[in-house]
């Protein structure tokens, strides 16, 4: 595993205090750097490293003048039981596990409040039964896109709203959550016990995964956009040049998903999946620390521009249907989730997996497995379920704009 460079800290105060200022890459680069190197063995949850990065969060704030907001000044922490398994439901064989959440208040004296969140457990080194490494356990899981970026998002918007000379008219709550990767256990429980009066937030701006902008096509996936009708009116008002995919269900695989099941509008944005998702490759050198911050001024555009809305409607949507697939087949390849064609484009395609030894390649789109048509992601999910070990089918593929197709054995 490649050794980060040490964490070369910026102070949070500079000469140009006072002065209205908006993104600042090198703090978003050096938070990350910092959050994902490997002497944090990967922040999993409950570890004495994740909490050494919740008081570095915690003094980050500390230094930018924000009150504290968690049960014990900065800090949230709570008790949960689980069977050390990612998203395990079972009620046999539960540890006694601790969290401890990170949260922030900047106070404008006004009526609402918006939260800015962001989680900042990882996989640790790869106990928990969540990682995609073929080889996982006692292998750093960095996290540096997931979800380094996004809790680097958070400090970065915290310290303009709260040095920009500009009191703005909204309040803030700066939140970074533990215990999302076995099942978004940490923002379960503050909005289950808050330390701020739930019937007083705005709305929920969540970020996971922001760090992997592909520049040549600027996909940006933005989930929650049902949860309130001013989401993609605005979004598409300001948007610079992104080609956004919109996704409009309340319930998603993140921790705004908490606080909409709390009748709070969300929104996640996320810049997709890629090939080290979940693996110790996940290091800061591949963060697009350029896309990153235009997101991140994305956001300061959507706030300000929903300042005169007072507070916004929500609404109930309609959440995914999950069907109850089994499989005992993988192709090895990860899908792009921000692809809005026909088919499903290839982000990503694991080494000695049945993809790559028939020769599929990350940006090809398959259109077809077997007698089946490929639509999307979860067409394509269906499908695979229908395989066993050892059968063969054929994939029907796009490659630079040519159909081609190649046999695979699952």
């Amino acid at each position: 595993m490649k050794k980060l460079f040490p964490f070369l800290f910026l102070g949070i105060f500079t000469s140009s205090i006072g002065i209205s200022q908006r993104i600042n890459l090198d703090m978003v680069g050096n938070h990350i750097s910092y959050l994902s190197a490997d002497q944090l063995n990967g922040r999993g949850t409950g570890s004495n490293d994740e909490y050494k990065v919740a008081e570095y969060i915690a003094n980050q704030f500390k230094q930018m003048h924000l009150q504290p907001r968690g049960s014990k000044w900065f800090y949230y922490d709570f008790n949960f039981k689980h069977s050390g398994k990612a998203h395990d439901t079972s009620t046999t064989g539960l540890k006694l596990r601790k969290g401890r959440n990170v949260i922030a208040f900047l106070d404008n004296e006004a009526e609402f409040t918006i939260v800015i969140g962001a989680h900042h457990d990882h996989l640790g080194l790869g106990h928990d039964g969540n990682s995609l490494d073929a080889n996982p356990a006692n292998h750093i899981h960095n996290g540096a896109d997931d979800n380094a970026s996004g809790v680097a998002g958070v400090l970065e918007l915290a310290r303009y709203f709260s040095l920009n000379g500009i009191k703005e008219k909204t309040n803030f709550l700066f939140m970074t959550f533990s215990g999302e990767e076995l099942g978004l256990i940490g923002s379960k429980k503050w909005c289950e016990r808050p330390t701020f009066p739930l019937n007083k937030i705005n709305y929920m701006i969540n970020m996971d995964m922001i760090g992997r902008m592909n520049d040549s096509t600027k996909k940006l996936m933005v989930l929650g956009t049902g949860t309130s009708d001013v989401w993609i009116p605005t979004l598409d008002k300001i948007n610079p040049g992104f080609s956004i995919k919109y996704d409009s269900s309340g319930i998603g695989p993140s921790d705004q998903t908490s606080f909409y099941l709390k009748d709070i509008p969300v929104l996640q944005f996320f810049t997709g999946q890629h090939s080290d998702y979940h693996k110790p490759t996940d290091d800061a050198n591949k963060i697009n620390l350029k896309g990153e911050t235009q997101i991140l001024e994305l956001i300061i555009d959507l706030i300000f521009s929903l300042e005169q809305n007072g507070r916004i409607n929500f609404y109930k949507t309609v959440a995914p249907k999950s069907e109850k697939m089994s499989f005992k087949v993988t192709l090895g390849v990860m899908p792009d989730y921000t692809f809005d064609g026909k088919g499903m484009r290839l982000d990503g395609v694991s080494e000695n997996k049945p993809a790559s030894k028939a020769g599929l390649l990350g940006g090809d789109i398959i259109i077809g497995i077997g007698t089946d048509t490929v639509e999307d992601v979860k067409g394509y999910m269906k499908i695979l379920s229908s395989y066993n070990k050892g059968e063969k089918a054929k994939v029907i593929y796009v490659r630079n704009g040519q159909e081609q197709e190649t046999e695979v054995i699952f």
